[in-house]
């Protein structure tokens, strides 16, 4: 059917593309439905990497492509036998932050976090601990789930850890 008008504007619901994550037997997400990786990208499945679509819904192009050259990074350091994992550090999320890309840290080195909120929250502050010590603190004016953020946490904040959890206070 053609419609005459000046400007289209598409609002599609997406769910992340995980049929290829199913068949490898990859550890999905319950909250995104993609793949849970860890700060290279790599999946539960050893030498497997993802990104963009295939691990959560993207509001800018820009954060697939910073994905897909971490995964890249990380699969060629895999495949040279240069991918160091000395360590298992969780990332969890309180409610208020919905999820967080990756969910687990496997060096110590700085890192990016990507995460949405579950709702709406104005003038709201994201914490970040490690264990009970809070390592990181950041204010927002605003906070909106169809937005993703990112925070990277440093060296120091990971140096000790056995989990890392972001919180938001409101």
């Amino acid at each position: 059917t053609y419609i005459p008008c000046d400007t289209l504007l598409l609002s599609v619901g997406l769910i992340p593309e995980n049929e290829l994550s199913k068949t490898a037997n990859i550890a999905l997400s319950p909250v995104t439905g993609g793949a849970i990786t860890d700060q290279n990208r790599e999946t539960s499945s050893d030498g497997i990497f993802a990104c963009g679509n295939v691990l959560h819904v993207h509001d800018l192009v820009d954060y697939v492509s910073d994905e897909a050259e971490i995964a890249g990074r990380g699969a060629a350091q895999y495949l040279s036998g240069n991918l160091v994992k000395d360590t298992d550090i969780k990332v969890t999320v309180d409610g208020k932050v919905r999820y967080c890309v990756p969910q687990h840290i496997t060096y110590v080195a700085d890192t990016k976090l990507y995460f949405r909120v579950s709702d709406v929250y104005k003038n709201a502050k994201l914490k970040i601990y490690s264990g009970s010590e809070e390592v990181y603190t950041k204010k927002y004016l605003k906070l909106a789930p169809g937005e993703m953020e990112t925070v990277t946490v440093g060296e120091k904040m990971l140096s000790d850890a056995s989990e890392i959890r972001l919180e938001l206070e409101i």
